[in-house]
């Protein structure tokens, strides 16, 4: 099956990232407006409780699958083989986790929110994405899910118009996520067979999934405990701060992630096959991705106070400061990212990149329960900080001799020092001229303009390989249309 260029399924993957995010992201001033903080922490908590089954159901099967089918996909009967009882094992655990969400309804506080989430449970049961970003089809999935994400936000315009919509919002969302993943079975016949499913096939595989599935929870514990802790021993008030603010990280992180996604398949195919080719593509994507990290961190660092109030209206103007809290994560999950989706995972690495995410898991949970009740969104977000931070150190240190991260880290640095500059000048322009959209539009160009000349320089003096390797793209172009 022939593999489509790095370059283009990043940028696939990466539109398909942020329309998952982007268009609810767009829907939020409205909503924000319509429903408030405290309805929106509602739908926040009611929306994570959902999410933590459907974490449960996947068990794990987004990287392993995603590794298995990309190295499988060159031999039609292995493909088969393996997609077949990778399903068969997920629709057997999907089941099982639907049922366990009905018994959850019973008890829940909100039933009514409960019961319209459940389209959100039910969707990972259909969800077969891992499949096709095995086999690099990253377009189809593009199209399909970018059609349904915009037909979710007219929905979202269309009908909800007073703070009583609550459930019309929460019915569309979680319809929404369903009919996207239930539209990607349609053309899946074209690619692959199914085949009577081995049970010594089904249960080999269960071990892999189970210990990525492990990382997979502690993780949540700082991306969805955070949300049903801040929900449960403060307010739905600083839970609806928190949503806003962690929506705007969450678009930051699509670009990185979206990368890492993309470079999964590449490099689990590459370490297959014992290509040379694996550290040139670490040393770039390490590069590139911090580059664009300490950018994409100080930037929405220095906007955070202006964009809060500006987007969301002065009843938000504390996610301002969340913003710029959490905006700190975003090196640390970069450059954790390139270590774990280029290194552990491609090469069976399990046990580092487990361990690694525990210990970061824990610790979130500790310094959570210590300061959540106090403190609210911003304890939930110095949790955070600390918990991701710990990950990026832990790997960092484990592959230190497979990977020169001292050079990773020198190279950091000039980076590090770019986004500060930056973030001086975009913050003291917010002060300056005050909390309104001219200053939100004079801050993003200037901050922008700003970092990427300063790179470029950087680059140019260090005869960097990602500036000549665009450049050098620009000029063939040129020539081209010459």
């Amino acid at each position: 099956m022939k593999s489509t260029s790095v370059k283009k399924n990043f940028a696939y993957q990466m539109v398909y990232e942020v329309f998952i995010l982007l268009l609810p992201f767009l829907t939020s001033p409205y909503i924000a407006r319509v429903i408030g903080a405290k309805g929106l922490g509602m739908y926040s908590y009611s929306h994570t409780v959902a999410n933590y089954f459907v974490l449960f159901a996947m068990l794990g099967l987004k990287n392993h699958g995603n590794r298995i089918i990309a190295k499988s996909r060159e031999n039609k009967d292995e493909l088969n083989s393996a997609f077949s009882n990778l399903l068969t094992i997920h629709i057997i655990v999907s089941v099982l986790v639907c049922l366990a969400y009905v018994g959850y309804i019973f008890i829940a506080q909100d039933k009514i929110y409960a019961i319209i989430q459940s389209g959100l449970v039910l969707s990972s049961l259909f969800d077969i994405s891992w499949f096709y970003f095995g086999i690099e089809k990253f377009k189809l999935t593009v199209t399909r899910n970018s059609i349904i994400r915009i037909l979710t936000v007219i929905s979202v315009f269309a009908f909800v118009r007073k703070p009583g919509d609550l459930w019309i919002y929460c019915t569309i969302m979680s319809v929404g996520m369903l009919v996207s993943q239930l539209a990607l079975w349609i053309p899946l016949k074209r690619y692959v067979s199914f085949v009577k499913p081995q049970w010594n096939q089904m249960i080999k595989h269960l071990k892999p999934m189970l210990i990525l599935f492990i990382p997979t929870i502690a993780v949540s514990l700082y991306k969805y405990m955070d949300k049903i802790m801040i929900g449960s021993m403060n307010t739905k008030v600083q839970l609806g701060y928190y949503e806003n603010a962690e929506k705007v990280i969450n678009i930051l992180m699509t670009v990185i992630t979206s990368f890492g996604t993309v470079m999964l398949p590449k490099m689990s195919n590459l370490a297959a096959k014992k290509s040379q080719e694996v550290m040139k593509y670490i040393n770039m994507s390490m590069d590139f991705i911090n580059c664009l990290a300490f950018g994409l961190a100080f930037g929405l660092a220095g906007v955070g106070t202006v964009f809060s109030v500006v987007f969301w209206g002065d009843e938000f103007a504390a996610s301002g400061y969340i913003i710029m809290g959490l905006a700190v994560t975003v090196p640390f999950i970069a450059f954790a990212n390139v270590i774990r989706t280029q290194h552990l995972i491609p090469n069976s690495r399990d046990k580092e990149y487990v361990s690694s995410v525990c210990i970061g898991g824990l610790l979130n949970l500790i310094i959570n329960s210590i300061l959540i009740p106090r403190y609210g969104a911003m304890g939930a977000m110095i949790g955070t900080v600390f918990a991701e931070a710990s990950v990026c150190i832990i790997q960092a240190f484990v592959v230190r001799k497979d990977l020169p991260i001292l050079k990773y880290l020198k190279d950091c640095l000039f980076y590090f020092i770019f986004g500060t500059a930056m973030f001086a000048v975009v913050f003291l322009t917010g002060n300056f001229m005050g909390t309104g959209i001219v200053t939100l539009l004079v801050q993003i160009p200037v901050g922008a303009i700003m970092y990427i000349a300063l790179c470029v320089l950087y680059m140019h003096h260090t005869n960097n390989p990602t500036l000549e390797n665009i450049t050098g793209k620009l000029k063939s172009k040129l020539k081209k249309r010459g």
